[in-house]
């Protein structure tokens, strides 16, 4: 069975096997400067349930430049240099970036809300109807480390 959630590139696939846990606009600042995007989306699925076929290709650095300490590590292809996925240290989630990571976007459920906006970042609060958040949406849970 193909999954519609598939990226990576010629030398990494990546496959998510189930439907993300959170689908969201990102407005961080790190988001901001990894993309070169105002906002993202963002899929988080619980870890176990997104793999690549040869992790032994990637590399790995800190997602945050300011937090390298941080959870989360900016996995790319140690070939070609692609972004492939947002993997998580302590094994609770991984993420995907449709537009940025070999997905096709339009294969994924819609943003449901806007998360880590700042209003002292001097941009419009966005206004499409879907909830604005400073940070995840208040009734999410971080899933246990796998």
């Amino acid at each position: 069975m193909s999954s519609p959630y598939s990226g990576g590139c010629d030398h990494v696939k990546v496959v998510a096997s189930a439907e993300p846990i959170d689908n969201h606009e990102c407005h961080c600042n790190v988001c901001k400067s990894v993309t070169g995007q105002q906002y993202t989306h963002v899929a988080f699925f619980n870890y176990a349930d997104v793999t690549a076929d040869h992790e032994d290709r990637m590399n790995r650095q800190p997602f945050n430049a300011d937090n390298p300490d941080g959870p989360l590590e900016l996995c790319t292809c140690g070939e070609c240099g692609a972004a492939l996925m947002l993997d998580d240290r302590e094994k609770r989630i991984r993420v995907a970036v449709p537009n940025v990571m070999g997905y096709d976007d339009s294969g994924f459920p819609a943003a449901t809300y806007h998360a880590f906006y700042d209003e002292s970042k001097g941009y419009a609060k966005p206004s499409d109807g879907r909830p604005v958040y400073d940070s995840l949406r208040p009734e999410f849970v971080w899933p246990a480390s796998a």
